[in-house]
């Protein structure tokens, strides 16, 4: 069992926020602009209590919770993020067309983390629109075969000096022998 909880540096961030918000308000009193950086302090320290007051996320082998609401991996039809690590922003899928939004306001390596985990136990499911054994790389067709024919092939050289190459190849296979043999001369001896 793995529980995520949010981070605990939103809270008192939350808390920072209002207090400068409140003092802009009051100094908006004898000058209104004052009151442009109140409102989005105060527009930040609300999201920043929401963020940190978001349900405790615990996974487990065969189910997950997320505050008051559990479900089975079993049920769980595809997952969807958005492509920015924190928050997390997760889109489940579950049988019987329930939609499950997940905001996780942890660190960005314990989102990571999540993100992985619950793609991993997601099993039946598709994830970010792919089914789960070709997104992790375990049915993609014709592998084996791949695998046993030639290893990829890398450039090394540019096209023009692999013609050149081949050329003198091809000009020494015609001479009759493609290395030198060395002379007694060519030794010093």
């Amino acid at each position: 069992m793995t529980r995520y909880r949010p981070a605990r540096l939103l809270l008192p961030a939350a808390a920072a926020a209002f207090a400068l918000a409140l003092f802009s308000g009051w100094r908006g009193w004898s000058w209104p602009p004052a009151l442009i950086p109140a409102v989005l302090l105060l527009f930040s320290s609300g999201l920043l209590f929401f963020l940190a007051y978001r349900p405790v996320i615990v996974i487990r082998e065969t189910s997950c919770s997320v505050g008051d609401k559990d479900f089975l991996w079993s049920e769980v039809e595809r997952v969807d993020s958005a492509r920015w690590p924190s928050p997390l922003l997760l889109q489940i899928r579950l049988r019987g067309g329930r939609v499950l939004r997940l905001i996780y306001a942890g660190e960005p390596a314990n989102a990571v983390k999540l993100l992985r985990q619950m793609r991993r136990l997601s099993r039946g499911a598709r994830i970010e629109g792919v089914p789960y054994k070709q997104y992790w790389g375990e049915d993609l067709p014709g592998a084996g075969e791949a695998a046993r024919s030639s290893p990829p092939r890398y450039r090394v050289v540019r096209p023009e000096e692999e013609e050149e190459i081949e050329r003198l190849y091809q000009k020494l296979k015609s001479v009759g022998r493609t290395d030198r043999q060395s002379s007694p001369e060519e030794h010093g001896e």
